[in-house]
């Protein structure tokens, strides 16, 4: 759907992979700004480049290296994404049309983000992390009829999943939380602070663990 007027917080594809639409400056050529989900990178855009897409409960998706399916399934918990898509903000919230925050405290009528923000549970759709069997996944916009530039895309894509020195994982064991940089690779072994050794892919099952940042990018 091409856009004729493009709103902050929209979702889009640009260059064929999902985006979000964070400032809108018309007095440049290239007046939109664009945070790509998979990696939080920044790119700028016109109007003209982009196509509109509205998240649905059941789409998956690349959000900062970790894969996650929008659900209705239940309420969102201490420690969740939510995706903020009906928004309704009280007078001293701030927060807009798809943003997406963490949940720090859950109450009947909602929740708290971490960014002290009062979201009601009609508001946003729960970011679960893993590929639900049933989902659809809409990083792509088009994979069926994908070129080579775009293959070449995807084989980076995969490389860009993989850990690399500098990378900050969380565990996502309720009992036992835990973060530690990656600060080694040797084959399928990681090395993470704390004297912490895992294999490939116990750090890659995302119901294990979570991405959060890269050291070097702060």
């Amino acid at each position: 759907m091409k856009l004729f007027q493009v709103r902050k917080g929209q979702i889009v594809y640009y260059q064929n992979e999902l985006h979000r639409v964070y400032s809108v400056k018309p007095m440049y050529r290239k007046s939109v700004h664009l945070m790509k989900l998979r990696d939080l990178s920044q790119h700028l855009s016109s109007a003209a480049e982009i196509d509109k897409y509205q998240p649905k409960e059941l789409d998956s998706f690349i959000f900062n290296k970790n894969i996650y399916t929008l659900s209705k399934d239940r309420k969102a918990e201490e420690g969740d994404y939510i995706l903020i898509t009906h928004p309704n903000p009280d007078y001293l919230d701030h927060y807009s049309l798809n943003e997406i925050e963490v949940v720090a405290t859950v109450e009947s009528k909602g929740v708290i983000t971490s960014k002290s923000n009062g979201v009601r549970h009609n508001e946003y759709l729960l970011m679960v992390q893993g590929r639900h069997e049933q989902s659809n996944p809409i990083e792509y916009q088009d994979i069926q009829n994908i070129d080579d530039s775009s293959l070449n895309d995807l084989t980076n894509f995969n490389a860009d999943m993989l850990p690399s020195i500098g990378d900050v994982y969380r565990s996502n064991d309720k009992d036992a939380s835990i973060e530690a940089m990656v600060v080694a690779i040797q084959g399928n072994t990681i090395f993470l602070g704390g004297n912490l050794e895992l294999a490939l892919e116990e750090l890659m099952n995302t119901e294990k663990w979570e991405f959060l940042y890269n050291l070097l990018d702060q």
